[in-house]
């Protein structure tokens, strides 16, 4: 195989990438960032309308992007995305699984001591189940779908969002854990099958990023102090920190990363 060496500037130029959880947060960041380095972004979400808001600041940047409706669970809705992308850019590079939820019971306070969500014994049957839906068997139907467009093109890069509690436990809402810790062994996986199509996965494992998701956990109570001293680099992630590793794993400069797990949070797992 012919070595290809970095050039400088975009980073994506010609590849086509579909980014769930694309409405906001680190899956927004994740789309400019990716339309920024030349890629033709598909990006998805249930948020419609800031989807759309995305999409549009994309293009009037110069960038190429659309939104599509997505509901992560839904394997034919799936299907019908990865089949109109390829059809319409002619092929699919990139598959960043981003979209998740939190779990965290609306209008949870956090109490001092307690991380946020809620304790096992308190996790109901239908909300560990919702959990492990969007987050692990979501991540599950992206992957499925997209290898064989994948395998069409000759190779590409599927980057499933973990989280530093898919490595390491904590007090508290064990279901977001569990599913991210699934993320992580199923990444391994799928990277283990399809390196011989040239497809690699890995994991990306945040700390503790402000992001709209998490931020009830971060500012103004018990919780975000304690999750700030465990920080030795002094401050929460931004969006940016985590789109600039998917950049790196969907970019040529990682083509010989796969089942790796790429933790980017500030040094919390370092201790």
């Amino acid at each position: 195989m012919e070595q290809r060496l970095m050039e400088p500037g975009k980073r994506l130029t010609g590849k086509v990438a579909i980014v769930t959880g694309g409405a906001s947060g680190i899956g927004a960041e994740t789309a400019r960032q990716f339309a920024r380095h030349g890629a033709a972004v598909v990006l998805c979400d249930v948020q419609n309308e800031a989807g759309q808001a995305v999409a549009r600041e994309i293009q009037e940047a110069g960038g190429t992007a659309e939104y599509r409706p997505l509901d992560v669970t839904k394997e034919d809705q799936w299907i019908a995305l990865v089949a109109d992308t390829e059809h319409r850019y002619g092929k699919v590079d990139v598959l960043a699984n981003i979209a998740g939820i939190s779990g965290r019971p609306a209008g949870v306070t956090v109490s001092p001591g307690v991380m946020t969500g809620v304790e096992m014994k308190d996790q109901t049957l239908e909300s560990w189940n919702r959990i492990m839906e969007v987050n692990s068997t979501g991540v599950f139907l992206g992957t499925k779908s997209v290898i064989p467009a994948m395998q069409r093109a000759g190779g590409g890069s599927v980057i499933n969002i973990s989280s530093i509690c898919g490595i390491i436990g904590s007090f508290a809402n064990a279901a977001y854990h569990a599913s991210k810790g699934a993320v992580r062994i199923f990444s391994k996986s799928a990277a283990i099958q399809y390196a011989k199509d040239q497809i690699r996965v890995n994991s990306i494992h945040p700390g503790f990023v402000d992001t709209p998701m998490a931020r009830p956990g971060l500012l103004g109570n018990e919780s975000g102090k304690a999750r700030m001293d465990a920080t030795p680099l002094g401050r929460f992630g931004k969006p940016y920190d985590i789109a600039m590793g998917c950049l790196y794993l969907a970019s040529d400069e990682a083509a010989w990363v796969t089942g790796s797990e790429l933790v980017i949070d500030g040094g919390v797992i370092a201790k």
